[in-house]
C-alpha cells in the first residue's frame, strides 16, 4: 500500500471510521479512497501532469517567447505557499480534455469553444489535425492576453479548466497506474487469476517535481498521486478529477 501510494494518516482514519466487528464483514473500497482523498487535499502539494499528450499551439502567442506564471501549491492551506509556472506558446493538455464532436455536458476544448488552463489564460478553438487513422496530432487556438490567472474582467464564463504542462520545459516521468487488485467487488467472490497489473506509461510533468521527488509526496493535477518509492521511483495512483 505504501507504494501504491498511501499515506500512514489516511490508513489510521480509515481503520478508526472502520472500527472492530466480532463477525467477518467488508467495506466498500471507496471509503478508504475517499480518507486517502481527505488527506492529500489538506497536506499534499498540487503539481501538473499530462498522462496522454496533446500538443496545443498558440498562434497568437509571440514565439521563442514564455513567461512565469503564478499557481498555489495547495489551495486547502495557504502556508504552502506559490510556485512559478513556465508558459510558452506550445503546451501539452490531456488528449480528453479536446473532442472533435462532443457529447453533451462536455465542457472542455472542442470546435468553437473556449478553454481556460488552469493558472494561465482563456484559449479558444482555431483548427486542428490529424493522422492518417483519424487521431488528433495537434490543437491550434489563440489565447485571451487579458485573462491571465485564468479569469476574465468583461464576466464571460467559460465552464471548462484544464491542467497543462510547457512543452518546451516538461520533463518525462515514469508514472505507473495501479488498477483495483481484484475485478470482483468482493474479493471472496473473485478466482485467483482474477487480478489486474498496472501499467506504466511515461509522460509530461512540471520541471519543479524533479527537485523534490525524492523528500515528498504530491497531488498531480488532475489523474495521479507521485511520491518517493525508496529515492528511485515514481509512484502513483488513480484518482477522481478536480475539474
Amino acid at each position: 500500500m505504501r507504494r501504491r501510494g498511501y499515506t500512514p494518516a489516511s490508513l489510521r482514519n480509515f481503520a478508526e471510521a472502520v472500527g472492530v466487528a466480532k463477525a467477518d464483514s467488508t467495506v466498500d473500497f471507496a471509503m478508504l479512497e475517499f480518507f486517502v482523498r481527505d488527506d492529500l487535499n489538506k497536506s499534499a502539494p498540487r503539481w501538473m501532469s499530462v498522462l496522454n499528450p496533446l500538443k496545443l499551439v498558440i498562434e497568437n502567442y509571440p514565439e521563442g517567447e514564455s513567461e512565469e506564471l503564478e499557481a498555489k501549491n495547495n489551495p486547502e492551506d495557504e502556508s504552502a505557499g506559490t510556485r512559478m509556472l513556465p508558459f510558452a506558446r506550445e503546451v501539452y493538455i490531456e488528449r480528453d480534455d479536446f473532442k472533435e464532436d462532443p457529447p453533451k455536458k462536455y465542457h472542455r476544448l472542442a470546435p468553437g469553444r473556449e478553454l481556460r488552463l488552469q493558472h494561465a489564460y482563456y484559449v479558444k478553438y482555431v483548427s486542428h489535425t490529424t493522422d492518417d487513422n483519424g487521431e488528433v496530432t495537434e490543437v491550434r487556438v489563440t489565447y485571451d492576453p487579458a485573462t491571465k490567472g485564468g479569469w476574465s474582467e468583461d464576466g464571460r464564463k467559460v465552464k471548462g479548466t484544464s491542467h497543462w504542462v510547457s512543452a518546451a520545459h516538461a520533463l518525462k516521468a515514469e508514472v505507473r497506474l495501479y488498477d483495483h487488485l481484484f475485478t470482483k467487488e468482493n474479493p471472496d467472490d473473485a478466482p485467483e487469476a482474477s487480478r489486474r497489473c498496472w501499467s506504466q506509461p511515461t509522460r509530461q510533468r512540471e520541471k519543479a517535481v524533479r527537485c523534490s521527488i525524492r523528500t515528498h509526496s504530491f497531488a498531480i493535477l488532475r489523474c495521479c498521486r507521485l511520491r518517493s518509492s525508496s529515492g528511485r521511483t515514481k509512484t502513483a495512483v488513480p484518482r477522481s478529477e478536480d475539474s
